[in-house]
């Protein structure tokens, strides 16, 4: 039987990979042929609650004490899961069969000019003392909401509160496109076409850096195959799983 280890994506839990697992260890020919761990990553849920800010090693320490004292085992990272499956297949590739990363994160971006102005208004924000005002904070607070989720497109930073925001400022200033070659074990890339989280640029990126690499597009798919097209994403990484090999 093969075992896969699923890490989920920023601010998700196990239970978003639910039907990906329930469809794997579906019985075939009367046998279950696959056997699917997906654990909770610490911090996304009260009884996982941080006691210090993270880091992505901390991540992948957290991984090498949960995986202790198993056999080889196939590791998928989603989204930021991706990031730690990264990590610790350039670590720890002789524990592995192989890797699967789904629409994973790690490729690190230069600031656009939007960002950048952001950046400064923050730091205007925060010497001018305007959120020591109620009512320009509030306003403050109501601007950013509008710029991360309907200009950048993202709320991982807004969500995160307490440990988590220092954790996500931690995970994100790591650019892992360096360490890609690295990677020694035969990876399956998995992307939605219309990814827009983790564009698909990313995953031609990987896919020119991983030796062992191979990526199947999923079409009128964005960041979260799991969710929007599972029985597709199941019959991907069976076909990894059951023929994977090293390809180009």
């Amino acid at each position: 039987m093969k075992t896969l280890i699923i890490l989920h994506g920023w601010q998700s839990s196990k239970e978003k990979w639910g039907k990906v697992k329930e469809l794997l260890e579906k019985e075939e020919g009367g046998s279950k042929e696959i056997e699917v761990i997906a654990p909770d990553l610490p911090g996304f849920k009260a009884e996982t609650t941080l006691e210090r800010a993270w880091d992505l090693d901390d991540y992948v320490v957290w991984l090498e004490q949960f995986v202790a004292g198993r056999e080889k085992f196939f590791l998928l990272g989603h989204s930021f899961g991706g990031r730690v499956a990264i990590k610790f297949a350039v670590k720890h590739s002789y524990r592995l069969s192989g890797l699967i990363l789904v629409s994973a994160a790690g490729i690190k971006k230069e600031p656009t000019l939007i960002r950048k102005l952001m950046e400064k208004g923050s730091m205007l924000v925060r010497k001018m003392k305007f959120e020591e005002t109620p009512i320009l904070k509030n306003i403050w607070g109501v601007f950013k909401k509008f710029f991360y989720q309907f200009i950048l497109g993202k709320t991982d930073y807004l969500m995160a509160s307490g440990f988590l925001k220092k954790t996500i400022k931690n995970i994100l200033k790591e650019d892992l496109s360096s360490i890609l070659e690295k990677i020694e074990v035969p990876t399956c890339l998995i992307w939605g076409e219309e990814d827009k989280i983790t564009p698909l640029e990313d995953a031609y990126l990987m896919k020119k850096k991983i030796k062992l690499s191979q990526l199947k597009i999923m079409k009128k798919v964005g960041h979260t195959p799991h969710l929007e097209e599972p029985e597709g994403l199941v019959k991907l990484i069976k076909e990894f799983l059951f023929f994977q090999g090293p390809r180009r």
